[in-house]
């Protein structure tokens, strides 16, 4: 089987990469497809977020990483994906991850939605908190790879 795993990845996180190793685990391909959204105010460009995953995910097997505009469900179309892969942290996650599942059955009935629970010990990470941490220039090299924590300090000085 073949997984979408949709994000804007801003930047990725110890918690993404563990959904991408589960996701391999469970379905033994996953596609991380990297949202280009123009609405939306990006800390890093694609390329760079592009980048980031790639050299994370260097060493896995099984692992494609695209950019894609639009609706998720298209992109899954374009990729011949069997589901889309979400991650759970907290109930307040549901609620929107529902929300999201149920529109994209509407656009395509054909897709699933499937969601892993966070493994705890990532369970309190965000991107947006990563993002904040690092911009008082907290410790943020138990959240993001090591690449990721190095152009979060230079985005950051």
């Amino acid at each position: 089987m073949k997984a979408l795993y949709p994000g804007s990845f801003d930047p990725l996180t110890f918690g993404h990469l563990d959904l991408i190793n589960r996701g391999l685990d469970l379905f033994g391909e996953v596609v991380v497809a990297v949202l280009k959204n123009p609405a939306k105010a990006s800390t890093f460009d694609l390329e760079t977020r592009l980048n980031q995953i790639n050299e994370a995910i260097q060493d896995l097997k099984g692992v494609q990483v695209i950019s894609f505009e639009g609706l998720t469900v298209n992109c899954a179309r374009e990729q011949k994906v069997d589901l889309i892969l979400r991650g759970l942290r907290a109930m307040s996650d549901f609620e929107y991850e529902l929300q999201i599942a149920h529109t994209n059955r509407t656009l395509d009935a054909s897709y699933e939605t499937v969601y892993l629970a966070t493994e705890a010990h990532h369970s309190f990470l965000s991107s947006s908190l990563v993002k904040e941490v690092a911009s008082f220039g907290g410790k943020i090299s138990h959240m993001v790879p090591k690449g990721v924590a190095n152009d979060l300090e230079r985005h950051f000085n």
